[in-house]
């Protein structure tokens, strides 16, 4: 009987449903649009202004507070690696430190070389007791395009390494990215450039075009000068200054 009773008065209550009015739901898809479009406004001029500001002389933040530039340097394979290693044998390394080296996921003889290169450098440091061999590391990443890889499917070989790049840039956060010519370097150039437009982290990208390169850049290296993705932008030969007038001529880097 008390179950009846129940069932009675729960049919016979009237049931308040809560209902948003069809005004309401267009004004709130309209704030929600303008909200996205404000943002999306702010993040290209933000972009826009990043990029116009590489036309200018960058200055390093660590250089202002002279204090050592944590560095993560591109090694490619073959003569890549041999020039990036002889570049950074021409440099202060205590003050490039601590170095993390990216290589590509098929690279199997770059990060020996590299370590060979560490060996002899922290045995040149040895003798001096002020100065601590500095720390390094080596991170892997998928490599943007295979030798005679298709261009259709670098696509998507592309969007896999630039999804590998967020974590490793956020993790290490540089202060500087430094690459001279392996198509591996294009994501990190990418992400270093967004967490500078998103205000997250300062990343300089120097690029150094490779010695073999006398009239004309690598496909990297056009991208990278005419999407104005590095901070600095090296060559070593006259002619490809005279060309490219953006582009810093240096003699004989490596």
């Amino acid at each position: 009987r008390l179950c009846r009773a129940a069932h009675r008065s729960s049919r016979n209550t009237p049931v308040t449903t809560h209902l948003i009015s069809a005004p309401a739901m267009v004004a709130g898809v309209h704030v929600a649009l303008a909200v996205a479009v404000v943002l999306l406004v702010a993040l290209v001029a933000r972009a826009c202004a990043v990029l116009l500001a590489r036309r200018r002389p960058h200055v390093f933040p660590c250089a202002a507070a002279k204090r050592a530039a944590t560095t993560m340097v591109v090694l490619g394979s073959g003569g890549h690696t041999t020039e990036m290693l002889r570049l950074l044998g021409g440099i202060d390394l205590q003050r490039y430190a601590p170095r993390h080296y990216v290589l590509s996921a098929t690279d199997s003889l770059g990060e020996t070389k590299a370590r060979e290169f560490e060996t002899s450098a922290a045995s040149s440091t040895s003798s001096d007791k002020a100065k601590q061999p500095a720390a390094f590391s080596f991170v892997r990443i998928p490599r943007s395009r295979e030798v005679r890889q298709s261009w259709l499917t670098t696509v998507f070989s592309t969007a896999k390494a630039l999804l590998a790049a967020f974590p490793i840039m956020l993790r290490t956060m540089p202060d500087v990215l430094l690459c001279n010519g392996p198509g591996t370097c294009l994501p990190l150039c990418f992400v270093a450039v967004l967490l500078k437009v998103l205000g997250i982290k300062d990343v300089a990208v120097v690029y150094v075009e490779s010695i073999c390169r006398v009239t004309s850049l690598s496909v990297t290296g056009r991208i990278l000068y005419h999407l104005r993705l590095a901070d600095l932008f090296v060559v070593q030969w006259p002619d490809l200054q005279q060309r490219y007038p953006r582009a810093h001529y240096s003699v004989r880097v490596v």
